[in-house]
């Protein structure tokens, strides 16, 4: 039996979770249908992320818009949504969502003055709650696939589900599953030869973050890289920019049908430090959800998740000791 979303995120394990929709009419999100092209549709879910990702405190690590279904690297910021005003949590839930009649009285500073001390004190008890959502995973979800369903409903003048009831949820434990994940992610479209390199994979964070790298920008909603001119900000990823890009770009050759080749004999800095050989390495980033369910990580990082879980069984635990042992 499926268990309830708030029991599979642990932040005490890991910030860092892998989110995956599929679509229930699947050859509607986006391709072609009896001559009709819905290949629009992949640039409404990447705008949507991208606004997402200024709402939220979930930082956006790597993403990847397929055919029938989308990947999210998704770290969750407590932190920083508990560090928030109530004027700010106020502000960033009504971008998305109109509020209450109270909440749009309170951010207008003519109207607010009018409020009482009891209004007041709703608004603000209105306000936590959609705090405790701004670093909500299932609220991060259902403001992209809700809105994303709508339109394409609208679009083809019907009613129904338009995703599958639920979103898969990974946990990703440790270094090694995160890089693993984000690099799985990225290199969906070259998997699936739809492209033929990163930097060709349109509508994924790696085309997005390379094409910010070649401008000398960092890219303005993912979580950034370590390596850049902002390498010393607290809230970025533990790999360097440069090592993740030739990483990603190294594996591509070596899984692309046209650029078939091996990873070089020189073990790529990421890999070096993460101590994942090349042929463990190449089926993390080809198998990664088949390899892990739940949550990936090394052995002891799955046991203490599952001991905090309160689960009998360790899932996974072969292809960890396999893995990134």
């Amino acid at each position: 039996m499926p268990k309830a979303r708030k029991s599979q995120i642990s932040l005490s394990d890991t910030p860092y979770y892998h989110c995956v929709s599929r679509c229930v009419r699947r050859a509607f999100l986006c391709g072609s249908e009896q001559g009709k092209s819905f290949e629009h549709r992949r640039q409404w879910v990447e705008d949507r992320i991208h606004v997402l990702s200024e709402v939220f405190t979930i930082d956006v690590c790597a993403y990847a818009v397929m055919s029938n279904h989308t990947h999210l690297v998704l770290h969750i910021c407590r932190e920083k949504a508990q560090a928030l005003t109530t004027d700010e949590v106020i502000q960033r839930w009504h971008i998305l969502y109109k509020g209450t009649l109270l909440t749009q009285k309170y951010a207008l500073q003519e109207t607010r003055k009018d409020l009482s001390d009891a209004q007041i004190e709703s608004v603000e008890s209105t306000a936590e709650t959609w705090r405790t959502r701004l670093h909500d995973i299932s609220w991060f979800m259902r403001a992209l696939n809700e809105y994303i369903a709508r339109a394409a409903n609208k679009e083809d003048e019907c009613t129904g589900h338009f995703w599958e009831g639920r979103f898969k949820s990974q946990a990703l434990l440790d270094d090694g599953a995160l890089a693993a994940c984000m690099a799985y992610v990225d290199l969906n479209p070259v998997r699936a030869k739809l492209a033929v390199s990163p930097e060709a994979s349109r509508h994924t964070s790696i085309q997005y973050r390379i094409h910010a790298a070649k401008a000398g920008k960092i890219p303005k909603h993912l979580m950034p890289l370590k390596g850049s001119s902002q390498q010393n900000i607290e809230n970025s990823l533990p790999f360097s920019l440069v090592d993740y890009i030739q990483l990603v770009d190294v594996t591509s050759r070596n899984i692309s049908p046209n650029k078939r080749d091996k990873i070089t004999n020189q073990v790529p800095n990421i890999l070096d430090r993460l101590n994942i050989s090349n042929e463990k390495w190449l089926i993390l980033t080809t198998r990664f959800e088949v390899c892990f369910k739940q949550a990936a990580g090394q052995v002891i990082k799955l046991e203490q998740y599952a001991h905090n879980r309160k689960q009998l069984r360790v899932f996974g635990k072969h292809n960890a000791m396999r893995l990134f042992g």
